[in-house]
């Protein structure tokens, strides 16, 4: 019997690996072929002009993506405003103040369910609060949805991260006579800024490409985003829908693809420039 069960645990393990290692090549494989299919369209279009001229009305040829592209920044950068600060407060209190076992369990419950929210809802939420009273759509209220997105994630990696901190540190700052404030700002945090901050730059890059919350709140404008509170406001996500699905016209379908190249590099970069800068620094130290 043991020769036997001894076969059928190494063929079971073989079995295993050989799974786990086309699950591997499938994902790799399908990202390569999403990143081939983009820049095999969108590789034609980038150009200089392209990049720094604004987008023109449908139909006028050599148009741009540059107000897009600020458009994009100023709404994710008040995403990360909006939703960071709080975010990582709550995840410190439910790291460092399990004080209030109810309130810790309805923050968790509440940041599970808002993680599995489809973000067309969320957008559709913003709308009905922000838009409609207000009769105008705008970047600020995109910023508000994108928010909406990011606080449970960066919430939850807040979490994580400072429960990894080993538990010594805190004892031997409250030994030395820190307050407990201080010991989770000064020590706790500081040791965990790695993580924080990698956990941040992942929540950007994952709203950095939503489009249904920016078609209820942003919409889409022509014009260079000058009224970010009042107006609406020209970004990528949208950019990409309107040209590479709803236009006729094949320059304008080829600057969608331009524009969606863009996006995934700006992805990309924010992912890969992330795990080599905090890899280097963890290494150097």
């Amino acid at each position: 019997m043991r020769p036997r069960t001894l076969f059928f645990r190494t063929q079971k393990d073989r079995a295993i690996r050989a799974f786990s290692a086309l699950a591997v090549l499938l994902a790799v494989g399908v990202m390569l072929w999403i990143l081939y299919t983009v820049v095999r369209f969108g590789a034609p279009a980038i150009r200089f002009g392209f990049l720094i001229h604004a987008s023109k009305p449908f139909g006028i040829a050599d148009g741009g993506i540059a107000n897009a592209i600020l458009g994009t920044l100023l709404i994710t950068a008040g995403a990360a405003l909006l939703a960071v600060p709080p975010a990582i407060c709550a995840g410190i209190y439910l790291a460092e103040f399990p004080d209030h076992p109810r309130i810790s369990a309805a923050l968790r419950f509440s940041a599970n369910v808002m993680m599995g929210m489809p973000s067309v809802l969320v957008g559709l939420f913003v709308y009905m609060i922000m838009v409609m009273p207000s009769g105008n759509f705008s970047g600020f209220a995109a910023s508000v949805s994108l928010a909406i997105i990011m606080f449970p994630v960066v919430m939850r990696t807040t979490e994580d991260m400072l429960g990894m901190v080993p538990y010594a540190l805190r004892e031997s700052a409250l030994a030395l006579g820190m307050t407990r404030m201080r010991t989770t700002l000064c020590i706790v945090c500081r040791s965990a800024k790695n993580g924080l901050l990698t956990g941040i730059l992942l929540a950007l890059s994952r709203v950095s490409g939503e489009t249904a919350p920016l078609l209820f709140t942003a919409m889409f404008s022509d014009s260079w985003p000058t009224g970010y509170f009042s107006e609406p406001t020209a970004n990528l996500p949208v950019l990409i829908t309107e040209y590479a699905t709803n236009s006729p016209f094949e320059s304008m379908q080829r600057a969608g693809w331009g524009a969606a190249l863009v996006v995934t590099a700006l992805v990309l970069c924010i992912n890969l420039g992330a795990r080599i800068f905090f890899r280097e620094k963890k290494n150097a130290q």
